[in-house]
């Protein structure tokens, strides 16, 4: 089951600048258990923005660049290359920037969405959802409190068999 896993604000921003806008120790939390021991697409730009590979992840970089080269991960030019090589994994994840989930969004088969209940300026957004192709059937709500100053949903979509 492919999945997309991303934290996006009400306005649907992820970032800035190659950066997160918010600290939500808890959202960190939730992604290095739901992906570890998984493969992880994503972005040139969203590797690069790592200080190192995430650990017990195999990574897999998109990028147009040919001559591209990132040490400890797996290069490729496509998602179609992508998802070839996380093939055998049962739940591989797609962690963004904005526009490797604009391409993930024809292939997933699961959001895993942390709603932020908040506004930013950004330069980078996650895609809208559309309710016609996607059933929400998981939702969590966490307020803020001292470790985090922002309020958050998680919310779990599937894509719907119409």
């Amino acid at each position: 089951m492919i999945t997309m896993i991303a934290a996006a604000a009400e306005n649907n921003a992820l970032g800035k600048n190659n950066d997160l806008v918010w600290h939500l120790p808890d959202d960190f939390k939730r992604f290095k258990k739901l992906t570890t021991g998984h493969h992880i697409i994503m972005g040139r730009k969203t590797f690069e923005s790592f200080p190192n590979p995430l650990p017990n992840r195999i990574h897999i970089v998109i990028t147009r660049n040919k001559e591209y080269q990132a040490e400890g991960a797996i290069v490729v030019h496509s998602m179609e290359d992508a998802l070839q090589i996380a093939k055998n994994d049962n739940q591989p994840f797609i962690i963004g920037g904005g526009e490797v989930y604009a391409m993930g969004m024809d292939y997933a088969e699961k959001i895993e969405l942390t709603r932020v209940h908040a506004t930013f300026e950004a330069d980078t957004f996650f895609p809208s959802i559309a309710s016609d192709i996607w059933d929400k059937q998981e939702e969590e709500f966490h307020p803020m409190d001292e470790r985090h100053s922002y309020a958050f949903t998680y919310y779990t979509y599937f894509r719907n068999k119409k």
